[in-house]
């Protein structure tokens, strides 16, 4: 009866471990928020990404949870126009001066076993709201150069931008929405 004891106790350890959650950190050098706007209310759209990205990804699999904590430089704004990037950066648009990051903290919501989303807040121009984000892919796997692991995934979402205060041209006829397709990936932490 003590080795049923003793056993059923140590597979009860060995499945509290393999139930931790594991950390990792955003990839700054892999990890690009991008998104397209409205340009005089349907002419065509912007494309940009951000090129600056901080944060924290936190993933407990067998428990089915997990958490995003995402900082990003709004100064590092780039549509590929140096001319725009500046006005998109000016205090009649994002301000940046006065707003210099923008965040986004949520949690990883799973389908089976796999992450699926994250419901999540994000904070841009001082305001903060709901923004839902969806996994197109996901995968962790070593990496092939250093054998880390390393977890990737292809998100996308939108949201209105003058639900965040951002609403340069809104009265010209220009599009709110913003639409989102996001590449990250991140590193476990040591």
């Amino acid at each position: 009866m003590t080795k049923i004891a003793i056993a059923l106790a140590a597979a009860l350890a060995t499945n509290t471990v393999l139930a931790e959650p594991v950390s990792y950190k955003v990839d700054s050098n892999h990890t690009y928020p991008s998104f397209e706007a409205d340009h005089q209310g349907g002419l065509s759209v912007w494309r940009g990404k951000i090129k600056s990205t901080t944060g924290n990804v936190t993933l407990d699999t067998p428990a089915h949870t997990g958490s995003v904590d995402v900082t990003m430089d709004m100064k590092s704004i780039d549509f590929g126009n140096d001319a725009l990037n500046k006005h998109v950066m000016a205090n009649d648009i994002l301000d940046v001066e006065k707003f210099p990051t923008a965040t986004y903290r949520g949690t990883i919501t799973f389908n089976g076993d796999k992450p699926a989303g994250v419901d999540g807040d994000l904070t841009l121009h001082g305001v903060t709201k709901p923004v839902k984000l969806t996994f197109n892919s996901f995968l962790c796997k070593p990496d092939a150069l250093t054998k880390v692991d390393r977890c990737g995934a292809d998100v996308a979402g939108s949201f209105n931008r003058d639900d965040f205060g951002v609403d340069f041209v809104k009265a010209m006829g220009y599009g709110m929405q913003v639409k989102l397709a996001i590449q990250v990936e991140a590193i476990k932490n040591k």
